[in-house]
């Protein structure tokens, strides 16, 4: 049987946790293993033939071919295309291909700035891979995907019409690595076609599992110039784009340039021209040609004016050019930096940045509570706790403005990249004043009607990721994500970096909101005035043993204790087994009298606090009042939990109704004695397992 979706979940946090998912050990993609499938192809001498993303038209995707192109698409192996193929011919350059009929150039133009380092084009491409003796027809490929690297096995079978590539081709046609490398990333995308359209940042994250940061060129920071020659030596990739035109069509301009385009960084660089100092950048189009014609493009007067050694920089027309600085800042609308470490934002080697990172969810109902327009339900949200140390001197003294970036990305809850509708999402930063130091879980409400944000995202977006420098003092403060609307369902990556040591934690846990004054609406449980009325109730019922079995507490609790209080036809027979299970100290598959007494005395009492905290008196709780029936009972559960007991025992519309809510509670608490024996060093018999076992999850 396979393994279920909760526990796959805490499986795969645990293997996080033990560096699955890691640069030196990637998680399989869709748990395909390269070497065994490898050494299986090598054993039958057969070529590798994926049928997990087959050579076939469900691939290349729906809308990006016309059914008559379609039907001329063979797929054919390298050897078929070239006679003598090879992964990689006389090194790696951004000048080996072009782009093909997908519109990928977000793609191919972060392709192009990971030719500039190596040492990541290493970990993205495995270079040990040849058409040699050993070649199966099969590669891999590795890329960071929303938290995790993966490695994506491919065949090597690629789309051409009329022999030729349709997609990305090598200018070599010996050369195969492009062809390849862009089969592997739409095989994660869920087809080439879902391929098209995208910003460079998207792919230049999952080259690099790095720091993603984005500078908006209408309003960009006075030293952008020395921001981006630092990125450029601490081995960063770079990409930026123009601006989107009337239509979607990517229309050449008079100046040379291509709307809604893509373009890579690949250098920048200061000359001296008649005396004046300027500030240039080098911009590469993944087209292969196509390039700008203003001031000191390949064609300007103005090379004339520097150096011999300085004009030597110019070559012909490969899609490459220069422009100073401000037309850059004029003519494109971002620029996106990817690094494995932003030490380049300060020039400072000696102090280094800290990365803490975090996996979450917004559920509709429990804790996707929307943005603070949304004061009820704001602090539903997840938060996360964060302590700030003191920074050491010489990085205080280094540090400029900005000590801390916050990104929050959304992952998608579809295997289709074009099917991904990413929500508007944002985050926002409180201070932990002293009012509320001591506080203990969850901040409730009337905390953030007191303090309004000291930081915050500029605005919701919807995008794949968000992110914001700042300065924090020293301190504890408070990491808020959150959609823009309420009950908007997704799961999330907040990355933290500062240059200060911090601390941060999950903060769901231990809720203390409105607790005390809570619990004061109800009555405790009897202790035992009306025992002897609940004895003679049951021996009415109860077998020549004086117990009952499941059958006989169904008809007890629908017919006579609950009877008129439940809305769904009342507990099952399972639901009485379980109850059994888990009250029947004896182990005879019955209650005896003082156990049919306390589970009486149990069932008012959730009973009461299922009705008091019913505020929206429907006869179910909602999601958001199942959180303070579950406070009520004097329970504590992590967002985590709490999602997950409204997916176990809810209805498809989100509501628990009586008899669900009694299940709920009565199996959390036997599951609260357990870890509590087990955290006080108490061992269970595997008898006392098993049935524990039985009793909590049957």
């Amino acid at each position: 049987m396979p393994t279920s979706g909760v526990c796959m979940s805490i499986i795969n946090a645990r293997h996080k946790k033990n560096g699955y998912g890691s640069t030196d050990n990637p998680e399989r993609f869709l748990t395909q293993d390269f070497q065994q499938l490898k050494q299986y192809c090598a054993g039958r001498r057969v070529r590798f033939i994926d049928d997990m993303f087959p050579p076939d038209r469900r691939s290349i995707g729906k809308e990006l071919m016309n059914p008559s192109d379609m039907a001329r698409v063979v797929w054919l192996r390298p050897a078929k295309i070239s006679p003598n193929p090879s992964l990689i011919v006389d090194g790696v350059s951004r000048f080996d291909f072009g782009q093909g009929i997908v519109g990928n150039c977000w793609f191919l133009a972060s392709i192009g700035a990971l030719t500039f380092q190596k040492h990541i084009l290493a970990q993205v491409v495995p270079l040990d891979q040849k058409f040699d003796e050993e070649y199966c027809g099969i590669f891999h490929f590795r890329f960071w995907r929303f938290g995790r690297w993966v490695d994506v096995v491919i065949d090597d079978k690629l789309p051409t019409i009329d022999g030729r590539l349709i997609f990305v081709h090598s200018k070599d046609p010996n050369e195969f690595w492009p062809a390849l490398l862009e089969k592997a990333y739409a095989k994660v995308c869920g087809s080439y076609s879902d391929m098209n359209a995208g910003t460079p940042a998207e792919a230049l994250v999952d080259f690099t599992g790095g720091v993603h940061i984005c500078i908006e060129l209408s309003k960009p920071p006075p030293n952008l110039w020395e921001l981006m020659y630092r990125a450029a030596k601490s081995k960063s990739l770079m990409g930026c784009g123009t601006p989107q035109g009337e239509t979607s069509a990517n229309t050449v301009l008079p100046n040379g340039l291509v709307q809604g385009h893509a373009y890579a960084v690949t250098g920048v660089k200061q000359l001296n021209s008649r005396g004046q100092v300027v500030n240039l950048v080098r911009l590469w189009n993944p087209w292969g040609q196509g390039e700008w014609k203003g001031d000191w493009s390949d064609q300007s007067p103005l090379w004339k004016t520097v150096s011999p050694e300085d004009s030597q920089i110019v070559v012909g027309d490969d899609g490459e050019f220069w422009m100073t600085m401000e037309d850059f800042c004029r003519f494109y609308s971002d620029l996106d930096i990817c690094c494995l470490c932003p030490d380049f934002l300060d020039g400072s080697t000696s102090c280094h940045w800290k990365t803490s990172s975090y996996d979450g969810r917004w559920v509709a109902g429990t804790t996707a509570g929307g943005c603070m327009n949304n004061f009820d339900s704001f602090w539903t949200n997840p938060q996360y706790r964060v302590n700030i140390d003191q920074m050491l001197n010489e990085c205080a003294s280094q540090q400029g403005e900005k000590n801390m970036l916050v990104s929050l990305m959304q992952k998608p809850d579809k295997r289709n990249r074009r099917l991904v509708q990413n929500l508007h999402i944002g985050f926002s930063v409180f201070e932990v004043n002293m009012t509320f130091i001591a506080q203990k879980g969850k901040f409730p409400a009337s905390f953030f009607a007191r303090n309004p944000p000291v930081a915050q995202s500029k605005t919701y977006m919807n995008a794949r990721e968000v992110m914001e420098f700042f300065t924090l003092k020293p301190g504890e403060y408070l990491i808020v994500p959150s959609t823009f609307n309420v009950n908007e369902t997704a799961s999330f990556i907040l990355t933290i970096l500062s240059k200060s040591e911090t601390h941060v934690h999950e903060n769901s846990g231990s809720h203390d909101h409105n607790h005390d004054e809570m619990e004061t609406q109800f009555s405790p449980i009897d202790t035992g005035a009306d025992d002897d009325h609940k004895r003679e109730f049951f021996s009415q019922y109860a077998d020549k043993y004086e117990e009952v079995d499941a059958e006989q507490l169904q008809k007890i609790l629908n017919d006579k204790i609950l009877q008129g209080d439940l809305k769904s036809g009342g507990f099952t027979v399972d639901a009485c087994r379980s109850m059994v299970a888990l009250l029947d100290s004896s182990i005879t598959g019955k209650l005896n009298g003082d156990e049919f007494v306390r589970l009486w005395k149990r069932i008012v009492k959730y009973k009461e606090i299922f009705f008091l905290t019913d505020v929206s008196k429907t006869g179910t709780l909602s999601l958001t009042e199942l959180r303070n029936a579950f406070m009520a009972t004097g329970k504590r559960a992590s967002d985590d939990v709490l999602d997950l007991l409204a997916l176990r025992y809810g209805a498809s519309s989100g509501h628990i109704t009586l008899e669900n809510f009694i299940s709920l509670i009565l199996r959390f608490d036997c599951m609260g004695r357990v870890f509590k024996q087990l955290s006080d060093g108490m061992t269970l018999t595997l008898r006392e397992s098993e049935w524990m076992y039985i009793s909590m999850y049957t």
